[in-house]
């Protein structure tokens, strides 16, 4: 259809730049309804092919990249990333005989029509444009990335009006799937949740208003390719630091010398988010061995301790966060690594740092417990198969069984259940500075911090700081 590429170049030709920059109104020149996403994708590239080739290079869309942030496997040839690795809350999107827990999963990536190991990420036409960009409108996704609305059944129109209500991404569109990682609305991050995406001061100073920043004034984009660095995952596309704006933050006061000296050995976050999952609770434990029991379940803050087809959990709010030493790096469970000893604790994910790295700060964690099934044999964690799998038979024989061949771990046939810990850094919701730590937090008294597990011996007021040589 070229007349419509045509009327397209001519009215961004024709609109002012400051109206492009704020965002151009594509109400003016899509009139046509689509039956797809597909089909507003394809219309999508007519003028922004450029942009969508940019996507298919990204970890955001490739889910795996050069593993920068795990010890020791920085120069590896070998890509990581949600595609491969494991965690503890729904284990691995590769369980099923074609991997079919893919399905599931990829409602959280930005496609269509990925169910399993065929997806072909070289499609350019399977990018899903408006989940990233559609502004003002409910728009989620459901398995596989279908469009999902409001509305009983599929409405053609509401495709249409979301095609024609397009701009800059808000907290809302990074939200659809960061807010909602690991199943539901505040289950995984512990920071992120449904309620910034309209949140008071108190909540968050950055976010709130009167900065109402959004997600990209802090990771910075280029090329598609989004800054910022977890320590659920393995690759990156650049760090975001508190540093990039608050150079020197404590500038007035009688203490702001001594509160400068501070952020070498602590890190921004400690001090300023006290709490997390401040608004909404968060899964803070998930024991899969209770699967297809008949459980009576009781709520904790208005949110489920127990689903036959998932097991048992335990929620928290206001959570103080877990603290330890990192040097962004962090050590990495493997899929197929072997556990030396079952009864001690897996962990899938720990940051990496000691007291006399140089490169080591203190910092606030979310860590997210659980069991889950390893092989007795082996001695491996699992991958199980639970989208059409577990979660509707609850045998976890046939579940761990069909797993093994999407995941290409050779299951035994004898399974048990270990413990396992995964651990999750925190940097969003930021309280105001009035709500700060004060210093009778952590020193004389104050037991915020595990002074001997971090390796001093005691309160540093007392006892002296740490020395690097």
């Amino acid at each position: 259809m070229k007349w419509q590429t045509i009327i397209i170049s001519l009215v961004l030709i024709l609109l002012p730049w400051s109206s492009i920059h704020a965002g151009t109104d594509h109400s003016l020149f899509i009139d046509e309804t689509f039956n797809t996403g597909e089909d507003v994708t394809k219309l999508c590239i007519k003028c922004h092919r450029k942009e969508a080739e940019e996507i298919l290079l990204t970890p955001h869309w490739r889910w795996k990249g050069p593993p920068r942030t795990i010890a020791g496997m920085e120069n590896s040839k070998e890509e990581y990333g949600k595609i491969n690795l494991l965690n503890n809350f729904c284990i691995s999107i590769e369980g099923g005989v074609n991997s079919e827990n893919m399905e599931s999963c990829s409602k959280c990536h930005p496609s269509y029509g990925w169910k399993d190991r065929s997806f072909d990420f070289n499609d350019i036409t399977k990018i899903d444009c408006l989940i990233c960009h559609v502004r003002g409108l409910y728009y989620r996704k459901g398995n596989a990335g279908s469009p999902e609305f409001m509305v009983k059944g599929y409405d053609s129109l509401l495709l249409k009006k979301a095609a024609q209500n397009v701009g800059r991404p808000g907290r809302e569109n990074c939200g659809a799937c960061h807010f909602f990682g690991g199943g539901d609305d505040g289950i995984k991050h512990g920071d992120l949740d449904s309620t910034l995406t309209n949140p008071s001061r108190e909540h968050d100073v950055h976010m709130g208003p009167p900065l109402n920043m959004v997600c990209q004034d802090c990771h910075r984009t280029k090329n598609h390719r989004i800054a910022g660095v977890s320590t659920f995952l393995a690759t990156n596309d650049g760090r975001v630091r508190c540093e990039d704006c608050h150079e020197k933050p404590h500038r007035n006061g009688k203490n702001s010398e001594l509160l400068n000296q501070h952020t070498k050995t602590v890190a921004c976050q400690t001090c300023h988010i006290p709490y997390f999952a401040r608004e909404m609770a968060t899964k803070l434990y998930w024991d899969w061995s209770t699967v297809g029991l008949d459980i009576q379940p009781e709520e904790k803050f208005g949110r489920e301790t127990y689903l036959k087809h998932k097991g048992s959990f335990r929620w928290g709010k206001n959570v103080i966060p877990t603290y330890a030493w990192y040097n962004g790096k962090t050590i990495r469970y493997i899929k197929g690594q072997k556990i030396e000893d079952p009864q001690k604790v897996v962990y899938i994910s720990k940051p990496v740092g000691s007291i006399a790295d140089e490169h080591s700060k203190i910092h606030p964690f979310k860590v997210h417990r659980g069991r889950q099934p390893m092989d007795s044999i082996y001695r491996y964690l699992l991958i199980p198969h639970l989208h059409n799998g577990l979660w509707k038979h609850y045998n976890w024989y046939k579940a761990l069984v069909d797993g093994a061949k999407g995941s290409g771990l050779p299951f035994s046939g004898k399974f048990e259940f270990v413990s396992t810990a995964y651990y999750g850094s925190i940097n969003h919701e930021v309280a105001p500075k009035e709500q700060a730590l004060r210093c009778n937090d952590c020193h004389y008294g104050g037991n915020r911090l595990d002074w001997k597990a971090l390796g001093y011996r005691g309160d540093p007021v007392k006892y002296g700081s740490r020395v690097i040589k």
